[in-house]
């Protein structure tokens, strides 16, 4: 007899050499035959300490005043922008002149 399909046949595996779910040489984790990956074990476990370490260092827990705890009054915009962004810049541009100003020295010599 002839197949109605065109092409070569899948190749199976024998029955014998087939795996099932929790045979001896699959990975498990110890739960009988379920078979678990350890990776997604692993992220798993990974991803509940991140977790937990995240809600125990929240903002929550700042807002109890220790003893000696004295808060100054808030920045302006003005003074946020020039400590967080204008020093920083102005700290960048003094170091860069100063790396280029042998360079510099040397050319006004020729």
């Amino acid at each position: 007899m002839t197949s109605a399909r065109a092409g070569p046949r899948p190749c199976r595996a024998p029955a014998r050499a087939r795996r099932r779910p929790g045979a001896p040489g699959r990975r498990t984790a110890g739960y009988g035959r379920r078979v678990v990956n350890r990776n997604a074990l692993r992220a798993g476990a990974v991803a509940a300490g991140v977790t937990l370490m995240t809600l125990i260092s929240s903002p929550a827990f700042a807002l109890t005043r220790d003893d000696g705890d004295d808060p100054g009054s808030g920045l302006s915009i003005g003074e946020t922008l020039g400590y967080f962004v204008g020093l920083p810049i102005l700290i960048f541009a003094v170091i860069a002149f100063l790396v280029s100003l042998p360079d510099i020295m040397r050319k006004g010599k020729n």
